[in-house]
């Protein structure tokens, strides 16, 4: 039996996992950071240490949950733009034959959870499944593909990808210049 639609829950558990390999490295650095400055003590006043880690967790999950849902909304758009403008597929057929790739980014996410306190390790493995994935669309869509649309399709992932990692660093650049240029020196 073979079900188009079986792996159709791995995208939402993918996401869950790294939402939460992050959310636990995080959540290890925001309760250092409340224990320096004194809140940890307050906050075990009125609850209790499991409560505060659990709500901590709980909350990072759910920020990180929005920014990878929001990557896999751009990834989709990237890709099936991708096969629009390089393809000749016009029934969806290619996309169907990338939809197992999901399973790429659930074993990455079981994998971010071993390295969940290392940040550079949950990032490291985020990207190698990423890499990993566009590596499985291109080979699963190479067959219907002419050498030269393989090549643009390739290079439309590139360039899209560090389209949106430039603008991201700049604004990431801009809002800390703001801080620091709003701060009293």
């Amino acid at each position: 039996m073979k079900n188009t639609y079986l792996t159709g829950y791995l995208p939402l558990i993918a996401i869950l996992l790294f939402s939460l390999s992050f959310a636990l490295f995080v959540q290890e650095l925001i309760i250092s950071l409340f224990k320096k400055v004194g809140l940890y003590n307050e906050m075990l006043e009125l609850f209790t240490e499991t409560e505060v880690n659990l709500v901590i967790t709980l909350s990072l999950m759910i920020l990180f949950f929005f920014i990878l849902a929001g990557l896999k909304v751009i990834a989709n758009t990237v890709n099936e733009l991708s096969l629009l403008f390089f393809s000749k597929d016009t029934e969806g057929e290619l996309l169907k034959t990338v939809r197992n790739g999901s399973i790429i980014f659930f074993v990455g996410g079981l994998l971010s959870l071993i390295s969940f306190s290392s940040i550079i390790g949950i990032l490291a493995i985020f990207l190698l499944t990423a890499a990993g994935y566009l590596v499985f669309f291109v080979y699963k869509t190479s067959p219907a593909l002419s050498i030269a649309n393989l090549i643009g399709i390739i290079t439309f992932q590139i360039v899209s990808w560090s389209a949106l990692g430039v603008a991201l660093a700049l604004l990431g650049m801009k809002i800390y210049n703001g801080l620091l240029g709003s701060l009293p020196l």
